[in-house]
């Protein structure tokens, strides 16, 4: 029978979290991701759709993608 301080030296593991990303990830790789997808999202919008819509409007978009991944991604 194991004594209570072998007990004791068994490491604990966190659940692995589970996003909607197909990786796993933690705080900082969402991050990243979010300020990658954010500098890509602004050079399309401002490529194709600045014309029509302001860029005002991708900022809001982009800032809450970036939100949206790293709290629930």
């Amino acid at each position: 029978m194991e004594s209570p301080s072998e007990i004791a030296d068994v490491p604990v593991r966190k659940p692995a979290r589970h996003g909607f990303l197909p990786i796993v990830t933690n705080w900082f790789d969402r991050l990243f991701i979010g300020i990658y997808l954010f500098v890509a999202l602004e050079l399309f919008w401002m490529r194709f759709l600045e014309q029509s819509i302001p860029l005002a409007v991708c900022h809001v978009l982009a800032i809450a993608l970036g939100v949206l991944i790293v709290w629930k991604g």
